[in-house]
């Protein structure tokens, strides 16, 4: 959770640097790389870490412009990074419109009542564990895995 909005803002930004490489890895032929048939491909995924993020700020009483229709996926991965980056813009833009005192509000979410920070810390953890998977398909896919929090093993090479 977060206390301090410029915690978050700092790690929001590191993260999506990271998750920015990962996409950027991506090629158009290998968006539909998926761990076996019928699970979340690559294309999915990413879209869905570009799109999630407004749906959840929702909750945290932030609104962010819509990048394009969720259950839609671009077919250039091109265009999810570009999506991606503006949506990870316009997140930092509306955090720094909040206050450390409203990091610690409750609101409304998921059923329950969560304070701001909970729910932004949430927007972070969701994306890493995505970033995750999607780091097994760009392996599987046969495509460069950059290092987010630290060198692939192909970069200590």
């Amino acid at each position: 959770m977060y206390r301090k909005v410029e915690d978050f803002i700092q790690e929001w930004t590191m993260s999506a640097e990271g998750t920015a490489n990962v996409f950027k890895a991506m090629t158009d032929d290998k968006l539909d790389q998926a761990i076996v048939e019928n699970h979340n491909t690559l294309g999915w995924l990413a879209w869905h870490l570009t799109t999630a993020p407004i749906f959840l700020a929702k909750f945290a009483k932030l609104e962010l412009p819509t990048v394009g229709n969720p259950k839609e996926i671009p077919a250039s991965a091109k265009a999810i990074v570009t999506a991606y980056d503006n949506m990870a813009k316009s997140l930092v833009n509306a955090a720094s419109s909040l206050t450390d005192k409203d990091l610690v509000e409750g609101v409304p979410a998921f059923g329950t009542t969560l304070e701001r920070g909970q729910i932004l810390r949430k927007i972070v953890d969701h994306q890493t564990h995505h970033r995750g998977q999607m780091t097994v398909l760009l392996r599987q896919a046969g495509l460069e895995v950059p290092g987010v929090m630290g060198p692939t093993k192909e970069q200590q090479m």
